[in-house]
């Protein structure tokens, strides 16, 4: 299943991409790019291109397999109202020399617009497998579905790992005061809130308003957490499978910053047993088994406990919060296929969130 994110031709931007990168690289470095495909069954907020550099330095020929993240174009129904692709730079750059979680190395940053009409960065590309997105992983004939159980074991306790390891990064609150949510609030929760309650806002100009979202919206603001299991981490911000490659079963890339931000442990732990839910949901909502026994909840907190230290807080208010977060992706996501022309607009806007009935369900259980 494509999903379409962009009107741009992707062929017409090499050349101008290519005169930009000669600046860029040592003087007589000639480069020259190779546009490979996109990239369809995951991620939906930039566009994502493969690419092929061929350059000489130093009198010998290189060679680079690199990818692509270009900021959508206003007019072609963006996921998020702003992207800040400086601050992705600087995460991945900054996990990678303070951690050992493996990211992406970022190689170039052109942050105006001027040679492509939107900014974009180029990093290196790394072999691997991704669980999909489109269609869920959770649907079969994938990798991970078809994977025994002691081999799914290992992505789950693998990836727990990995964020465990970025939440250790020391002093996250200054080292990344700049993902410091730009929004009112007295605690970085409720500015994280306040950031998502203005990312939904955005959304309703295109799609009008979701009762069901209000409603999260109300229980968030009313039941805010006031203590913390620690200080805060750098918070991956979406954290999920479908964000990080694999090799036998472990993580060799951890993806997709857009989201990033700073904040409690419980931001990206909830989210992750979030992801995989709605995905599980979605699937037996079709009449698929699903995956009921990976990323259950108590594994997943037993895991994460073991490689940081930390025993974590109820995620109650953190689930509530990834569901809030998921609906303005699938508004924003299904938007745009109306957009592209893939669907007709419904009439209930709600239609779009795919997670409605497991929602509701939450918000039943806490009265809301």
């Amino acid at each position: 299943m494509r999903l379409q994110r962009s009107s741009r031709d992707a062929a017409t931007l090499i050349p101008r991409l290519t005169e930009w990168l000669a600046a860029q690289l040592p003087a007589d470095a000639d480069p020259n790019l190779t546009l490979g495909s996109g990239i369809d069954s995951n991620g939906m907020s930039a566009e994502t291109l493969t690419l092929t550099m061929n350059w000489r330095e130093a009198g010998e020929a290189r060679t680079a397999d690199l990818i692509a993240r270009v900021v959508p174009a206003p007019g072609d129904f963006p996921v998020y109202e702003s992207y800040s692709l400086p601050e992705q730079f600087d995460v991945m750059r900054i996990v990678a020399e303070t951690s050992a979680v493996r990211v992406p190395r970022v190689r170039f940053l052109e942050p105006t617009g001027d040679v492509l009409g939107t900014p974009f960065l180029l990093m290196d590309r790394i072999e691997g497998l991704v669980p999909p997105d489109v269609m869920p992983y959770t649907f079969g004939d994938n990798w991970l579905f078809d994977a025994d159980p002691e081999q799914q074991r290992r992505v789950q306790d693998s990836t727990i790992e990995t964020l465990a390891a970025l939440h250790g990064i020391p002093d996250a609150a200054t080292t990344f005061a700049f993902l410091d949510p730009q929004q009112p609030g007295d605690s970085l929760v409720e500015r994280n809130l306040n950031r998502a309650r203005a990312w939904y806002e955005f959304s309703v100009r295109d799609t009008g308003p979701s009762p069901l979202v209000e409603r999260i919206l109300a229980w968030l603001t009313a039941n805010l957490p006031r203590t913390f299991s620690s200080e805060a981490v750098l918070s991956w911000g979406d954290a999920r499978l479908g964000n990080c490659m694999y090799r036998d079963f472990t993580p060799v890339a951890v993806l997709d910053w857009e989201m990033a931000t700073i904040g409690p442990r419980e931001l990206d732990v909830a989210w992750i047993l979030f992801g995989h839910r709605v995905f599980h949901h979605i699937a037996t909502n079709f009449g698929f088994p699903g995956m009921p026994d990976f990323m259950r909840a108590e594994d997943v907190r037993a895991t994460y406990a073991k490689h940081s230290g930390v025993q974590l807080d109820d995620l109650t208010w953190y689930t509530m919060f990834a569901a809030l977060n998921y609906c303005v992706v699938f508004l924003r996501a299904g938007g745009r296929q109306v957009h592209f022309g893939e669907m007709e607009r419904p009439e209930d806007i709600e239609t779009l969130l795919h997670h409605k009935s497991l929602v509701e369900e939450l918000l039943a259980e806490l009265g809301a």
